[in-house]
């Protein structure tokens, strides 16, 4: 039973959205993930979109692999935005059936509500897809920087991050092979009643625990062996620097923030 989690996984490219510095990239995403909470007319919303999927074109990852990797978060969203026909009641009654009244707004908001967090969602995935873990790490480290300066653990904070993106794949094999293990032993997950495959999961999860603390001992019992001290005097074999395209990639971003904010004013 394979988990394909391609979440967190860098695919290389030659690409604009590659090449781009990574503080630059982590910027304009948070700036986008903001704004779709903006989004209330098909005008805005069809600009999120469009942005979006220039956004996917320039980085040149194939649009299966990012729809791939968003898809779960994606059809949960749609499941929660159903909700919305029957909870909102504004607007002119489209059809009613009983104590159920589906209205315009209601129809509008169940299609709006997962469109403008896939943006956002769609924003969190081509970081991950186009900027290694190495390069998220010193871009949260730089921009951390400052609570080093008062005596946070900045660097460490970056370092745990990176070390989780490190591990998605790692312990992705390691639930398919214990949901193997256990399928051979006949406790699947995957069949037999409800509340067959709810005790299926407890040994599943357990053991899962199991070797992810076996990981995380291992990998402290590896830094102690190399003398790792945080971040006292390290440096970067490839240091952060922003470019000409760096603040164009920031401009073209500011504009779009800018427009998507003129149409709420309008």
């Amino acid at each position: 039973m394979a988990l394909r989690i391609r979440m967190g996984q860098y695919l290389p490219r030659d690409s604009r959205i590659h090449r781009l510095d990574p503080r630059a990239k982590l910027a304009c995403a948070l700036a986008v993930m903001v704004t779709v909470f903006f989004i209330q007319t098909p005008l805005q919303l069809a600009l999120g979109l469009a942005f979006a999927l220039v956004v996917v074109s320039l980085s040149k990852v194939p649009l299966r692999q990012v729809a791939q990797s968003i898809r779960p978060l994606v059809v949960l969203l749609c499941v929660l935005g159903l909700f919305n026909l029957f909870y909102v009641d504004e607007g002119a009654t489209l059809f009613s059936l009983g104590l159920v009244r589906v209205t315009t707004m209601g129809l509008w908001w169940a299609v709006c509500y997962p469109l403008r967090f896939t943006i956002a969602i769609l924003m969190g995935a081509l970081i991950l897809l186009t900027t290694t873990p190495t390069q998220l790490t010193d871009a949260f480290e730089s921009c951390l920087s400052p609570l080093s300066r008062v005596g946070l653990p900045g660097h460490e904070l970056a370092m745990v991050f990176s070390l989780m993106l490190r591990f998605i794949p790692t312990i992705a094999d390691e639930a398919s092979a214990i949901l193997d293990a256990q399928t051979a032993r006949g406790g699947s997950v995957t069949e037999g009643s409800f509340a067959h495959r709810v005790r299926a999961i407890g040994p599943v999860l357990v053991a899962l625990l199991a070797s992810s603390a076996h990981h995380a001992e291992g990998l402290s019992r590896a830094l102690d062996a190399r003398g790792y001290e945080g971040g006292s005097g390290r440096t970067h074999w490839h240091p952060l620097r922003m470019r000409r395209a760096d603040w164009l990639a920031c401009a073209v971003c500011c504009a779009y923030v800018a427009a998507l904010l003129a149409l709420v004013a309008a």
